[in-house]
């Protein structure tokens, strides 16, 4: 049961009841003293039992996250689990950050309103605002929303309608994530993800990196009205392309009135060292996207940023206006003053900076471990704190007599060694990290912004420890967890 008494809410009387009876529901309580047999049972039977295959294999599923707090989980049995996973990026703050806290609990205090349809907030428009003081070149007309397939959604759409275009295409990169939600899922180069839905079609699709390739179809096609590109590709296993890359990209689009949208949904935020990747390259696109940490790890928020005469095309007029406004909960309250709080935090305490020298710090241990262990680790890449750890083919990590044989399943092997490596960190460590969409073989690491050297050095000697069991260690002992 809830701590409290339950009251009924105010300006209703006591009454008999004469809606239906309540159903068999747990309480707030309830779910905190669940144990973790029930969590499995409840996430099998009305969750995910195909994900939670995926869990059992890497044994995460048997851990029940009690608190968090900075860089660490504390599970039922009071084990601290560094924290190199992240999120997928969600959490530069670390785990409830104090500021972000204080302010969020403020905000609860205070009875300040959390839904302004009718009226104007406050909070949206300070965030906006601040959106826009971040953000280089004439990037400051703002849409808020929850997700970064969200943003994504009204990046797409905002670009669309500017492009002038009335059969508007699309290009987009290969190994490209833009998001689930079938307009950005198109977009998404994934068969896995895409299904077997009815998308749009008026899509083209390009290697990434490759501007002779882009420059092709868009010269090729005058429909071409919109370039989508991820700065850093995270799901395709942490890729960037050069400078000279990009500044082609602007000066394309320039040249042919294309609008070229930034996906920086996971790469942005500070987490390249940059608040943007993008600024890296010393050029400014014409749409991006935010989201994951955006909401302080305490909010789902989420914003397209775009230039004012881009937005103006698409949506300048009264009889315009409404065609892509917010939707219900963007610009909730207190996400919106979480997310203000979390601006400030991140350039008071200079995480922005501290993602740049951490980051460099663990690329450099990472690269001595790669070198010290050739036969498992294949290369190491990233900028700031988004780093990718790429393994070897299953078959290169072993003796070379048996290389000849074993290639012939490394198309299906792909991915083992990392997820040995991911449980095993997990088991033993007490290092938790994730993986990539598109190539298996590569460990995502987006430790939080807070990340210190010493949390480096601590998941760099784990690391270093478990690879040098050797192959045959690692994949004996990673059976023994799973007979276990």
């Amino acid at each position: 049961m809830l701590d409290r008494p339950i009251t009924a809410a105010p300006g209703l009387d006591a009454a008999p009841r004469v809606g239906p009876p309540k159903p068999d529901l747990l309480t707030v309580e309830d779910a905190k003293a669940m144990d973790v047999g029930t969590m499995a049972d409840l996430f099998k039977h009305h969750v995910n039992p195909g994900q939670f295959h995926f869990m059992k294999l890497l044994g995460f599923h048997k851990v029940k996250v009690e608190r968090a707090e900075g860089m660490f989980y504390v599970d039922q049995n009071g084990r601290r689990i560094l924290d190199f996973f992240g999120g997928f990026g969600s959490l530069a703050f670390g785990h409830n950050h104090p500021r972000i806290l204080e302010a969020r609990q403020r905000f609860q205090d205070e009875k300040r309103h959390e839904i302004a349809i009718a009226f104007l907030s406050q909070y949206a428009s300070a965030l906006a605002k601040n959106v826009a003081a971040c953000s280089p070149g004439e990037l400051d007309m703002v849409f808020l929303g929850s997700s970064g397939s969200e943003a994504m959604e009204a990046a797409i759409k905002v670009a669309e309608r500017a492009s002038g275009r009335k059969n508007c295409k699309i290009v987009h990169a290969e190994n490209s994530f833009h998001g689930k939600t079938k307009g950005v899922l198109s977009i998404t180069d994934s068969p896995l993800y895409k299904g077997e839905f009815k998308l749009v079609d008026n899509t083209y699709r390009v290697p990434f990196g490759d501007l002779a390739a882009l420059t092709a179809v868009v010269r090729s096609d005058p429909d071409v009205g919109v370039v989508v590109l991820e700065t850093i590709q995270g799901g395709g296993g942490i890729i960037e392309a050069p400078t000279e890359y990009w500044q082609g990209v602007r000066a394309l689009c320039d040249q042919h009135k294309v609008i070229w949208v930034a996906d920086e949904v996971q790469c942005g935020y500070g987490r390249s060292g940059r608040f943007y990747a993008f600024e890296h390259h010393g050029v400014v696109p014409d749409v991006t996207a935010l989201a994951k940490s955006f909401g302080g790890g305490k909010a789902a928020m989420a914003a397209m940023i775009a230039r004012r005469d881009v937005y103006m095309r698409a949506y300048g007029t009264p009889k315009t206006a409404m065609i892509h406004a917010h939707a219900t909960f963007g610009g909730i309250g207190e996400g919106c003053v979480t997310s203000i709080e979390a601006l400030n935090t991140l350039y008071d305490e200079d995480l922005i900076g501290n993602a740049e020298v951490v980051g460099a710090y663990l690329k450099e241990r990472l690269q001595a471990i790669a070198e010290k262990y050739p036969s498992l680790v294949k290369e190491v890449r990233g900028r700031g704190l988004m780093v990718g750890l790429e393994f070897q083919d299953f078959s290169k990590t072993l003796p070379f007599a048996l290389r000849p044989m074993v290639a012939l399943l490394d198309d299906k092997l792909k991915g083992s060694l990392s997820g040995f490596v991911g449980a095993l960190l997990l088991k033993d460590y007490d290092c938790l990290v994730a993986f990539t969409e598109y190539n298996r073989n590569v460990i995502r690491l987006e430790p939080p912004l807070i990340c210190t050297h010493d949390n480096v050095d601590q998941f760099c000697d784990a690391l270093d420890d478990l690879l040098g069991r050797g192959i045959v260690s690692i994949v004996k002992d990673f059976v023994k967890t799973q007979m276990g």
